[in-house]
């Protein structure tokens, strides 16, 4: 079965990349995680990112490496949880890829930050009171780009993926 790019989406800690990289082995498609992307083209990791241009300057970036690389074919992404802030990425999402919400707890996602320096906005007091704030924002845009929604709360990943496959070959 032939597939178009497949888009993970999700708030931080719902197992996009894990997730993703495990869906690519089994559909035979390659893999790139978005953030992982802008470290690897600005030379800079995502905490020096915001440190020196803010979200804002971060979300441009993001802008045009999600842009690029949804021009591909035969592409798994896995993408920040605040990809889908910008109304261009959602449309260049929903119009170049199946969109694949992986929904986690707030819960779930402390549990699997916790110890991640690498995630600038928890960096704070109370990373739970963030997580609510950014679900809060962020989850009614998962829902309306998402073709797919799978819950990944204390779900193996390998029954996670199979679920997106089962679903995916619904959606043929």
């Amino acid at each position: 079965m032939r597939y178009k790019n497949l888009t993970l989406v999700g708030p931080m800690g719902a197992g996009k990349s894990t997730i993703g990289r495990l869906l690519a082995r089994e559909l035979q498609l390659s893999f790139k995680d978005s953030d992982r992307e802008i470290e690897e083209r600005t030379g800079a990791s995502i905490p020096l990112i915001f440190d020196l241009e803010g979200e804002e300057g971060f979300r441009i970036r993001e802008e045009q490496v999600i842009d690029d690389l949804l021009q591909e074919r035969g592409l798994i992404l896995a993408t920040g949880g605040g990809a889908i802030l910008k109304p261009a990425n959602r449309k260049r999402m929903s119009s170049n890829s199946t969109v694949i919400y992986l929904h986690t707890s707030v819960e779930h996602q402390l549990e699997r930050t916790a110890r991640d320096k690498n995630r600038p906005l928890l960096q704070t007091e109370n990373p739970r009171k963030v997580l609510e704030n950014l679900l809060k924002i962020r989850e009614p845009l998962y829902r309306e780009i998402a073709d797919i929604i799978i819950e990944t709360d204390t779900r193996a990943p390998r029954l996670v993926v199979q679920e997106i496959i089962d679903q995916l070959t619904a959606l043929v």
